[in-house]
């Protein structure tokens, strides 16, 4: 068996997606999932130009010598273009491979060692009642476990907290994904800070004890503020506290693991494992985030994964809506398969979406289940994603009172 094509096809169905389809000549096709939110184009030109021409010809089969020699053979490696790419290829292997085999990519990986994969879902708020609402919106749907956001006193647009749906947000009525120009929110840490428990405490006080909550600080403190929040947070009992600090700074988290034992997850822009050393191997996190997608496919993040179970930490793949429905089915099946799963993170997609990238996994009383079709379980109506062309697309940024750039 020998690869004859690998196309791109790049289309917004709600969101832009990119997607790698490679053939074979004996007509078994894999699809991956190379979208980079806000920055698709670069991936575009890096499968088009440069990663694909190299796969003509060669076996499907050979999955970690491709993974290798397109990580190795380049010298500028890691970084998420890059590592977008690479991963849409190695899904695509692993798709062909498992259909050839006519198994479920599970079955690949070991089988599965549980029935069905725990979600959580997204709840926020402009304030502390809209977030209560949208807490028993995501129960009602099934939810087992809860991440709640809400806006922050003072300031007007915060990270997680907006107008329409988390699917397709919307700003003076224009989607945040399509913007001309990044959309720019507000932050003061100060504020932030004194404002988190007091949404922790209405949700408590309205839920109770038992509801798995989670929280998201999307890389925004600093260390000693991290170890403050952290701190402060313990009596709510979280299930994880995500993104304390700039993800770069791996030892910044030493001291909010000093200060508390809440659980602690990162790793959501993280891209080789090299990103993770410190923090696995000082036990300083407690779930790894990182995307199938972002991360250079599954080959690597299946490595990842048991190298973190060594040291007693779980998974919580990030799993956004603007990772499409292909990259969702590989994480989904890694998640039935791997020992060491904790949660999946799921938004959905929009009906277009689930029409556009027809798919076996199935998503009951808040539990996922990755099908049992041949393959990821994934097929592209390509009639239909055509006539959903891109559409230029950025993510916001984020400015202090005084204008100055902080991170999103």
């Amino acid at each position: 068996m020998q690869i004859i094509s690998a196309d791109v096809v790049v289309t917004s169905p709600g969101r832009n997606f990119v997607t790698l389809k490679v053939t074979t000549d004996e007509g078994v096709t894999g699809l991956g999932d190379a979208t980079l939110n806000g920055r698709e184009q670069a991936v575009v030109a890096y499968l088009r130009d440069h990663l694909a021409p190299l796969l003509i010809g060669t076996d499907p089969h050979r999955v970690e010598h491709t993974w290798q020699s397109l990580y190795r053979g380049a010298y500028w490696r890691r970084g998420p273009v890059t590592m977008a790419a690479i991963a849409a290829v190695d899904m695509a292997l692993w798709d062909i491979k498992a259909k050839t085999a006519g198994l479920p990519l599970y079955q690949l990986l070991g089988g599965a060692s549980r029935d069905r994969v725990r979600t959580y879902g997204h709840a926020n708020g402009r304030d502390i009642p809209e977030l209560l609402d949208s807490v028993r919106a995501r129960l009602a749907e099934g939810y087992p476990a809860v991440r709640v956001q809400t806006g922050v006193p003072g300031l007007q647009r915060v990270y997680g907290v907006h107008q329409g749906t988390a699917i397709a947000a919307e700003v003076d009525g224009m989607r945040i994904d399509q913007l001309a120009r990044p959309m720019e929110e507000d932050w003061d840490t100060a504020a932030y800070l004194r404002h988190v428990p007091t949404i922790l405490e209405a949700v408590r006080s309205e839920f109770g004890a038992e509801l798995p909550l989670l929280h998201d600080a999307h890389h925004r403190l600093s260390p000693q503020e991290a170890a403050r929040l952290a701190s402060t947070v313990e009596r709510y009992d979280l299930f994880w506290l995500e993104d304390l600090t700039p993800a770069e700074n791996q030892a910044s988290l030493r001291l909010a693991r000093q200060h508390s034992t809440t659980p602690l997850a990162i790793g959501e822009v993280f891209n080789t494992v090299f990103d993770y050393q410190t923090l696995i191997d000082e036990h300083l996190i407690d779930y790894v985030r990182s995307a199938v997608t972002h991360f250079g496919g599954v080959t690597p993040l299946r490595k990842l994964v048991d190298y973190a179970g060594q040291h007693q930490i779980r998974t919580g793949f990030h799993g956004p809506e603007d990772i499409s429905p292909v990259g969702m089915a590989a994480q989904i099946h890694l998640d039935l398969a791997v020992h060491n799963f904790g949660i999946q993170e799921y938004s959905g997609h929009t009906e277009l979406t689930h029409r556009v990238f027809r798919h076996g996994y199935t998503f009951t009383d808040g539990y996922l289940h990755p099908g049992d079709l041949p393959g990821l379980g994934v097929e592209l109506d390509e009639e239909l994603a055509a006539a959903h062309p891109y559409v230029p697309a950025y993510l916001p940024v984020n400015r202090l009172l005084d204008g100055s750039v902080h991170d999103w």
